[in-house]
């Protein structure tokens, strides 16, 4: 058996949204005992990650990090056509994960105690995010 949903998000700008109710909701409304959930983004810009929900250090840190890695306005960087952190978003993109899976057990989500589910915007501006829930299992 399948299920799937296509959640919308509005990113405030860089940094991360806690998605974790809205794809719990999805895998509860599929019905689905056992299985696996597979969460997608749909744009090259942002990105998904499975992170300490109890700390928000930790993915301030995570922040620093990827700003290490790819930086906003690199003069070697070609692709500039919307601005500076247009190519340094489509880097954080690549070097993170846009699609993630995650266990389905008793008709929800098996994530771990201090686990939860963010949409990670690269961006430095608001932007409208679409991301593809897939349920799968019986």
């Amino acid at each position: 058996m399948a299920h799937q949903t296509i959640l919308e998000f509005p990113t405030r700008g860089r940094g991360t949204l806690d998605i974790t109710r809205e794809v719990a909701r999805v895998v509860a409304a599929a019905g689905i005992e056992v299985g696996l959930a597979h969460v997608f983004v749909q744009h090259t810009s942002c990105s998904l990650l499975i992170t300490e929900n109890a700390d928000p250090d930790v993915r301030r840190d995570l922040e620093t990090i990827v700003a290490r890695l790819a930086r906003d306005g690199d003069r070697a960087y070609r692709h500039d056509a919307e601005g500076p952190d247009d190519m340094s978003a489509h880097a954080r993109s690549m070097l993170t994960a846009t699609g993630l899976s995650v266990p389905v057990g008793g008709g929800r989500l098996l994530l771990g105690t201090w686990q939860g589910i963010y949409l990670w915007e690269h961006r430095t501006s608001p932007h409208r995010r679409s991301v593809v829930v897939t349920v799968l299992g019986g």
